[in-house]
């Protein structure tokens, strides 16, 4: 099991500049996560290429402790265009 602020800090920790990210336990067992991230490091890298950022972060964690893991990346810009 891991906790929200482990698996949020790793992934700041991996991808640099995060201006927003939040996660959240989709089943209570601390290991099926969702999150939403928006970082700089996305700028200029496809779908696949920012779930490979965010799955590099979180490194050793998929293999175990991380069972699944839903999540949405954005740039700040296309952040910004969601958002209306």
């Amino acid at each position: 099991m891991i906790e929200a602020e482990t698996l949020e800090a790793r992934i700041r920790e991996g991808l640099g500049e995060v201006s927003h990210i939040a996660v959240r336990d989709l089943t209570g067992t601390k290991d099926h996560w969702e999150a939403l991230i928006v970082s700089n490091a996305f700028i200029g890298k496809s779908r696949i290429e920012q779930h490979q950022r965010v799955y590099g972060a979180l490194g050793e964690l998929m293999a175990g402790p991380i069972h699944a893991l839903a999540h949405q990346t954005y740039t700040p810009e296309s952040w910004s265009e969601t958002k209306g």
